[in-house]
């Protein structure tokens, strides 16, 4: 995890988070070099952590079958 400047990229929220502002949420962004993506919890924005997509998207598929 590091220090990223809010102000550097554009956060995308989570659209399971809801309409209402005040909600934590996980939220996603691209990085402004380079091919990383960036992942924070709101209620801790400079808590960030790095990820390239192919290790997000065997994060993602892992947890998927964990569910299931």
């Amino acid at each position: 995890m590091s220090e990223v400047p809010v102000r550097e990229v554009q956060w995308q929220k989570s659209s399971f988070s809801g309409d209402d502002a005040n909600r934590d949420c996980v939220e996603i962004a691209a990085a402004s070099v380079g091919k990383a993506l960036l992942l924070r919890e709101s209620d801790e924005p400079g808590a960030v952590l790095h990820a390239t997509p192919a290790s997000l998207h065997a994060l993602l598929d892992t947890c998927k079958a964990s569910t299931t």
